[in-house]
């Protein structure tokens, strides 16, 4: 599906730009992550902020983060109570970034800060979203590629028809997008179907990604997965539907099971003389049974999951905990 047309309208370079990034257990990755961006920072043509958001890291990297922002004043440090997750963090970094353009990138330093450079000449174009999209990844198992090459384009069938592919949360968000973000408060939260949730001017970099510079991913398969059900919950009621077509699936089959048994019944009765053996059916009924059973319990499950997501919602908790902030008003 194309997206909508929109008129772009030139815009100057930011007067202020924000870098967010949410760190959970990089303390082998900070120490690298600190050289890359002053480095970068002076390359770039206009003033800069840093957003780092801790979420609830169990080693160091809170420690690294605090030294680092008592040396340089560009660095806001926000410190979670706890983990909230990565979207979370996120969250949290656009709530207090103060930028015209606000940058959103991982601190494995895999997306590498150069490609901010040509987001900003989209953003100076009058994009309001430049998000970056992956031409290649580097250092990663086949079998990851397999599955993020699969996470996207299933998603773009559950979440939303215009949310880019092979395009994570690296992107480049206006001032006028970021106001709309943080009007979405959800609970269980997709940032890349929110942000093609919001429409506005979109368009891709392309770059290549690096490989993890330190310590290890934090988005396993496993985590992949749950975050998956997550996206497809909150922006689409297609697993309900899904779930009502089993129904209707295995009626049909327990409709025509049913159907045999009457006409193998009839036979019987009026072959029973002839001497032939006659089958009760036990195991069709059972095959039935089992059919019909796993099929409703599929769907209390999904509806579960459902209900459950707006009980969240209906709690109306705090998306996230603050215990610690440096160099923030």
């Amino acid at each position: 599906m194309s997206q909508t047309t929109h008129i772009l309208q030139q815009r100057n370079k930011p007067n202020l730009l924000s870098i967010v990034i949410p760190c959970y257990n990089e303390e082998e990755v900070i120490p690298l992550l600190r050289v890359e961006l002053e480095k970068f920072i002076s390359t770039l043509p206009c003033p800069v902020e840093l957003v780092l958001v801790n979420d609830g890291s169990r080693d160091r990297t809170l420690l690294l983060l605090d030294a680092w922002a008592k040396q340089d004043q560009r660095l806001r440090l926000l410190g979670f109570a706890r983990n909230f997750g990565h979207q979370t963090a996120v969250t949290a970094g656009l709530d207090v970034a103060k930028g015209d353009a606000v940058v959103i990138m991982d601190a494995d330093l895999q997306d590498p800060p150069h490609v901010i450079h040509e987001m900003l000449a989209r953003y100076c174009e009058g994009y309001d979203v430049v998000y970056g999209q992956r031409e290649e990844r580097a250092g990663e198992t086949t079998f990851k590629k397999f599955t993020a090459w699969a996470f996207y384009r299933l998603m773009r069938k559950l979440v939303h028809p215009d949310l880019p592919v092979d395009a994570g949360d690296f992107r480049l968000v206006s001032r006028e997008c970021l106001q709309a973000l943080r009007e979405m408060r959800e609970t269980h939260r997709f940032l890349r179907g929110m942000v093609a949730w919001v429409g506005f001017a979109q368009t891709p970099v392309l770059y290549s990604r690096d490989p993890r510079a330190a310590g290890e991913t934090k988005y396993p398969l496993r985590k992949m997965l749950a975050f998956a059900w997550t996206a497809a919950l909150s922006f689409s009621p297609l697993p309900l539907r899904i779930s009502l077509m089993l129904g209707v699936i295995t009626a049909f089959l327990g409709f025509a099971v049913g159907l045999y048994a009457v006409v193998v019944g009839l036979i019987h009765y009026y072959l029973r003389d002839l001497g032939i053996p006659y089958n009760s059916g036990w195991a069709s009924i059972m095959t039935v049974l089992c059919l019909v059973g796993g099929a409703i319990l599929m769907g209390i499950g999904i509806l579960g999951e459902y209900v459950a997501r707006i009980y969240d919602e209906i709690k109306a908790r705090p998306l996230y905990l603050v215990s610690y902030r440096r160099n923030l008003d």
